[in-house]
């Protein structure tokens, strides 16, 4: 997807902004002796940027505005290193909520809706980020956060909420708790909004099945205002982004150089009219493709595919390279298995191995015996390796109210 005319100079004058600035990324392109783009290829030549550049620069040495034109931060968890500060303007603020509020419309959503907020509110962009957008759009805001699962349940009930909010991994306990307490009925849940975390069709089937609703996958990131930047239709289940907003190309996460549209790769994002941390070339490390069709519902905004996951998720056992996306996609095609399960890596001193355990919540309707030997088989033919596999009663693995994690290595910690 090349630049248009307009994403151009909007680039060109961030790039000036920034370098007029004393910010972290100011001094790096004064002493690169970058000035400015007028072409596509000027762009291509441009550095990326990424979160190490962003923890280098904390705590807020990428912040761009004056000081007092800042209202707000919001920041990263943290638990993989030094957190981010992205700090935002009043314009951000509302741009965001902008973006957000074309998200719910693209869904569906009117402002005759309820909106039940369950993400997390604070320094995480999700809570308020869903809220910002609820309010522009002029729907009914139910900002319940995280948690309290009973208590989320009431409100749904009391309030005749119609759509919810949430990673797929609450949505999915939710779900779960709907269909114990025989809930469905009292309901008038319409539509869910999911974001936060890549999710597998099962999963996805599983919610729509638990809950009786239409979902839309939601994109977003900290670095890059939070949710809303990009929001599937009723038609696709790509996602339409925002392209007055970001910029998207797609690089090959090895090389780094862009890939013709409709390839796999890496998104990479940059930030047309950002304010308070403008960042141009950001690699998201989150693994898409730009799809180069027009849309069936005719919109005109560009469409990445579903995010197919992280190129830094991939782990490597016994010399083959693997991604949870592969792990979700081989229990698809297994019968009576659920969207849910683990893994777990850890070195075997006996064998001197390396060794996979998969875990699978099973439904019931299959032996176990019989689903365990086909994941095996499976996992043999298409990736070249056969874990060690332990199918286990639904509701046996943890849930989760925020992300569900799926990988849990102990090589790790022997390093």
């Amino acid at each position: 997807m090349k630049l248009s005319e307009r994403q151009l100079e909007l680039i060109d004058n961030q790039i000036k902004r920034i370098i007029a600035s004393d910010s972290y990324y100011g001094k790096k392109y004064r002493d690169l002796g970058i000035t400015g783009i007028s072409s596509q290829e000027d762009f291509e030549k441009l550095p990326f940027s990424g979160k190490e550049d962003l923890r280098d620069a904390y705590p807020l040495g990428i912040m761009v505005a004056p000081e007092e034109e800042i209202v707000r931060i919001h920041s990263s968890s943290g638990t993989t290193g030094t957190p981010v500060i992205i700090p935002y303007t009043a314009k951000d603020v509302d741009d965001w909520a902008v973006m957000f509020a074309r998200c719910y419309e693209t869904a569906g959503i009117t402002n005759k809706d309820r909106i039940q907020i369950t993400p997390g509110y604070g320094l995480w962009t999700a809570g308020i980020g869903f809220q910002n957008g609820c309010e522009k759009l002029g729907a009914m805001c139910v900002p319940m956060g995280p948690g309290n699962t009973d208590k989320q349940l009431k409100m749904m009930e009391d309030l005749g909420t119609t759509v919810i909010t949430a990673t797929s991994s609450y949505a999915l306990m939710l779900g779960e708790e709907v269909e114990k307490r025989n809930l469905r009925q009292k309901l008038r849940l319409k539509k869910g909004v999911i974001g936060s975390e890549r999710w597998g069709e099962k999963m996805r089937k599983s919610i729509q099945d638990k809950l009786g609703i239409e979902l839309y996958d939601i994109y977003g990131l900290t670095e890059i205002y939070g949710p809303g930047i990009g929001i599937n239709c009723s038609q696709s289940e790509s996602m339409h982004y925002w392209d007055d907003y970001i910029y998207i190309e797609i690089i090959d996460p090895a090389t780094g150089e862009t890939v013709e549209d409709g390839q796999e790769g890496e998104i990479v994002i940059t930030t047309l009219v950002k304010e308070g941390a403008p960042l141009i070339r950001f690699r998201t490390h989150d693994l898409s493709r730009i799809i180069p069709e027009k849309c069936p519902c005719g919109r005109e905004y560009p469409r990445i595919d579903i995010i197919k996951g992280r190129s830094d998720d991939m782990f490597k056992v016994r010399g083959v390279n693997m991604f949870p996306s592969q792990v979700e996609d081989i229990l698809k095609d297994v019968d009576g298995a659920t969207s849910e399960y683990t893994v777990t890596i850890a070195h075997d001193d006996d064998i001197n191995k390396d060794v996979m355990l998969l875990t699978v919540e099973g439904e019931g309707r299959v032996s176990f015996e019989q689903m365990s030997n086909e994941i095996r088989n499976l996992f043999k033919s298409r990736i070249g390796m056969t874990p060690k596999v332990i199918i286990v009663p639904p509701g046996s693995l943890p849930r989760s109210e925020k992300k569900t994690k799926r990988v849990t290595d102990y090589r790790i910690s022997q390093l």
